[in-house]
């Protein structure tokens, strides 16, 4: 189904964002299917496509909550920048400034390590999520228990001598935050970046909150390789914390990246910085780049945009938006196979390039 604005009727004409979202649902069997198109015309579309339960057969809801993942990195970029526009946090400055001791292990000193290495992946230290065990979903953790499994192994490069994708960054960039404003990380996420820019649909879960709160599609998993679609919707998100905590829709996802890009959140120099980008092809794609929780993506049809995306048991998430205003996200409410995660990503090409 396909609505522009927030008018209920579908498009007389076939739509090709429309025709993309169902051919994912049939192509990879995925349950469901949804995104947010803000076109060259400045017209806002919502479309959705698949089944919103499938214990019941229930719609997908229109524009409906979906848990984020790493998405939550550039609001955590964004706090931590805003806290070094106000003179509180050095960009360059070594964790140890801040945490002291914190970061010690096999080749891992918070004396060499910087604030914007954290944020861009070129830290060397070990992702954490590599070595959480299949409980995670269930059970609360606390950050520091998150940081000790990254510790427990040896850096993966020296720090600024290399890329490669780490939450263990953004764990850290958590604590930093929570050190310098005495307030935890989702308080000052929701405070500097949700309610400042009216996010109405996203929120950072409070501990022990394991649920979705407005209408969603239910999220699906594999638990086992070919095994059935298993309901993994309720999670405790601790396990992904200022790494991946976040639930939002994919409005108020171009909201925010709109937002940010417009220059409505962190000065200009400050952005410049996190644009300041550096290759990232092999995790995220072909001629992907990462800045400071933020990545920049080429455009079949000339220029790039500006988003992060997220991919999490239940939902993986894609988009982001351009200089002249384009905005496009979708998710969809499974993990699904490897070769569809480009198709995914070919598909936000095809709707900011239409």
């Amino acid at each position: 189904m396909a609505t522009v604005g927030d008018a209920a009727s579908a498009s007389r004409r076939p739509d090709g964002v429309q025709q993309r979202l169902e051919a994912l649902v049939r192509d990879f069997k995925a349950p469901a299917a949804l995104a947010t198109v803000t076109g060259r015309d400045g017209r806002t579309r919502r479309y959705t496509a698949g089944v919103g339960d499938l214990a019941t057969g229930a719609k997908v809801p229109v524009d409906g909550q979906v848990r984020v993942g790493s998405n939550t990195k550039a609001f955590t970029s964004v706090v931590l920048l805003q806290l070094v526009g106000e003179g509180k946090v050095g960009l360059d400055a070594f964790v140890d400034t801040y945490l002291p001791g914190l970061l010690r292990g096999d080749g891992i000193d918070g004396r060499n390590i910087t604030v914007r290495q954290l944020l861009q992946h070129t830290s060397g230290l070990p992702n954490y999520t590599e070595y959480l065990e299949g409980d995670r979903l269930d059970r609360y953790y606390e950050p520091r228990e998150l940081l000790d499994l990254a510790l427990a192994h040896t850096s993966d490069f020296t720090p600024g001598d290399g890329w490669k994708y780490s939450n263990t960054g953004y764990l850290v960039a958590g604590m930093i935050i929570q050190r310098i404003t005495g307030r935890p990380v989702g308080e000052e996420i929701t405070h500097r970046v949700i309610d400042r820019i009216g996010l109405r649909h996203t929120y950072f879960p409070v501990p022990g909150d394991t649920t979705v709160h407005e209408a969603h599609p239910e999220g699906y998993d594999r638990l086992t390789p070919g095994g059935p679609l298993t309901d993994v919707t309720r999670q405790d998100m601790s396990w992904g914390w200022a790494a991946g905590a976040l639930v939002s829709t994919n409005t108020d996802l171009n909201r925010f990246y709109t937002t940010l890009i417009g220059g409505g959140l962190i000065a200009p120099e400050l952005l410049a910085q996190m644009r300041t980008t550096v290759p990232a092809d092999e995790h995220l794609g072909q001629g992907a780049r990462y800045g400071l929780g933020l990545i920049s993506f080429p455009l079949t049809c000339g220029g790039v945009y500006w988003g992060h995306g997220g991919t999490l048991p239940g939902y993986v998430t894609r988009g982001g938006v351009t200089e002249d205003g384009r905005a496009a996200n979708i998710a969809v409410t499974t993990v699904p196979a490897v070769e569809a995660k480009p198709r995914i990503a070919a598909d936000v090409d095809a709707a900011l390039c239409r």
